[in-house]
């Protein structure tokens, strides 16, 4: 997976070395999370919190690095900012002084909803100045770029091209706010040809998720 992704940023005259792959591991086991730390993979995206706090735990002592990538609750947001390094749903005001109290500013990405559809997650594009200006007025947030998944149905480069549209309308506010948190297993090469710097893969690399009731 890792020679995929550095052609597909080749091919567009990229330096793989600028990416960062989160590897999905919603479902999967702790002992599979071991072996990518093994291989030397760092970086995994969880997306429920119950989940994702039960992992940290186990895998404390690790070099392990925690993404927030799902839908936040405003009263779980203190328990998630404990245990990770960023949050990449960051998606209404309300979140922002839940997440803000802590020792050490935590990373954030601001999700922005390139669909028609306003039960998706992210902020409608009319709403991505103020959110930003929130996100940078508080102390405790490093606000690190934008984040979105392409719509169903829709060619995913024309809506990673919003997403850099609107990445730069985020870096008109916060100017180091250069990240771009976008492309899946299906649609990586795409968000890469439009900017994107972490790609967040999951049944690529981990195989299909196990059967979950």
């Amino acid at each position: 997976m890792s020679e995929r992704i550095a052609e597909a940023a080749r091919s567009v005259g990229r330096d793989p070395a600028e990416l960062t792959t989160i590897v999905v591991t919603k479902f999967q086991p702790v002992a599979l999370i071991r072996e990518l730390l093994e291989l030397g993979v760092v970086d995994f995206g969880e997306n429920r919190h119950l989940e994702a706090q039960d992992k940290s735990r186990e895998l404390s002592g690790t070099t392990a690095r925690w993404h927030f990538i799902g839908q936040l609750q405003r009263n779980k947001a203190r328990h998630v900012r404990r245990y990770v390094a960023a949050v990449h749903s960051v998606d209404r005001l309300g979140l922002v002084p839940a997440l803000d109290p802590g020792e050490t500013p935590l990373d954030v990405f601001l999700q922005v909803n390139l669909s028609d559809d306003p039960g998706r997650g992210g902020v409608e594009s009319t709403g991505v100045e103020t959110l930003a200006e929130a996100i940078v007025a508080s102390p405790g947030l490093s606000l690190r770029g934008v984040m979105a998944v392409a719509p169903l149905g829709e060619e995913p480069r024309s809506a990673f091209a919003r997403l850099l549209s609107l990445s730069e309308r985020v870096r008109a506010i916060d100017p180091s706010a250069t990240e771009i948190s976008a492309g899946m297993s299906y649609d990586f090469p795409a968000a890469i040809a439009e900017g994107a710097t972490h790609l967040r893969i999951g049944s690529a690399i981990t195989g299909n998720r196990p059967a979950h009731t």
